[in-house]
């Protein structure tokens, strides 16, 4: 390649190739391992000579003893529990372990307790300018729990904290784009929306959302008696124009009733009956005296007499005295 022996010595090698490959975190239980690579065996190979040495003297103080250490190795967790194990600060392979009784290596294990119970918080009253500009507090329950206690203590250092702050933020979000109205009228809906974007926020941490529910819509005081005499009007004038149809339909009536009693002049005496009989039914100490309507008539019936326009009076002289004759 080189014929003179000084080029030889002086030439520069052509520059290496580097691949870069960026560190990729594992995810101690999403990733799927395939089977000849389990995940205890990735595991136990990073504990390296000191994790090596550390267990077997352990292993050894458990051995000499005996039972006294038993007392300190093996745990129980109750049926609503689970315990997610670490070896030297390393995750266990297995999962949760739970219920039951399981066993721990008191110097190099620790382990933490996971409720698995649906808890549940009271969200702060949250001041939201609605989409009307209206400033209204509203608050809310939000009901959870653990799905995946694995993930909730290596993904998230407090789930219950972290879901309580992030319902908070997205009750505001969420209602921040609704009116007045539809915050007193759609509260399903708002609740399962919340309850939606929640539950997807928070399944990377293994909390799954049971329940969202909007528990209180508080508006200012004044908006408050403005809206009371809004609705008290719109009733008074509901109330006016029902009474203005029930007196409308009444003098129908009453006009049809009237053409009936005109027609058949023995009606209006039933009619009198039936009301005597109505005001006799009642305890009282009313009399009443019956008094035919029909001697009336006569009366009502009866002419006045015609005056006669031709008629003198008599004249007198002045000063003179009138004679009889």
């Amino acid at each position: 390649m080189y014929d003179d022996p000084a080029e030889r010595k002086f030439s520069v090698p052509p520059p290496r190739e580097f691949k870069f490959s960026p560190y990729i975190p594992r995810i101690h239980t999403d990733v799927k391992r395939p089977p000849t690579e389990p995940l205890g065996a990735n595991i136990q190979n990073e504990f390296g000579v000191c994790g090596w040495i550390l267990t077997i003297l352990s292993y050894l103080l458990i051995f000499f003893t005996l039972p006294i250490s038993a007392c300190m190795c093996i745990k129980v967790v109750q049926e609503y529990e689970r315990a997610v194990i670490f070896r030297l600060g390393r995750l266990m392979p297995g999962g949760a372990k739970g219920p039951g009784i399981f066993f721990i290596v008191p110097c190099i294990d620790t382990y933490r307790k996971v409720d698995l119970r649906v808890l549940s918080f009271e969200v702060p009253p949250q001041e939201i300018l609605s989409k009307d500009s209206v400033t209204v507090a509203v608050d809310a329950v939000v009901y959870f729990r653990i799905s995946n206690a694995t993930i909730s203590v290596t993904n998230v250092e407090d789930a219950a904290r972290s879901t309580k702050l992030l319902a908070q933020t997205t009750l505001r979000n969420i209602l921040g784009t609704k009116t007045l109205a539809e915050m007193l009228s759609d509260r399903e809906a708002i609740s399962h929306q919340m309850q939606t974007t929640l539950d997807e926020a928070t399944e990377p941490w293994g909390v799954k959302v049971e329940r969202v529910e909007v528990k209180d819509v508080r508006l200012p005081v004044q908006l408050q008696r403005a809206m009371a005499a809004e609705a008290e009007a719109a009733r008074e004038a509901r109330a006016k124009v029902i009474v203005a149809e029930g007196e409308q339909k009444a003098s129908r009536a009453l006009k049809e009733a009237a053409e009936v009693i005109a027609e058949s002049p023995s009606a209006l005496q039933l009619r009198y009956l039936q009301t005597l009989n109505s005001i006799s039914a009642e305890k009282n100490s009313t009399i009443i005296f019956p008094f035919p309507i029909d001697l009336l008539s006569a009366f009502l019936q009866r002419t006045p007499p015609k005056v006669d326009n031709n008629f003198a009076f008599p004249t007198h002289k002045a000063g003179g005295i009138p004679s009889s004759s």
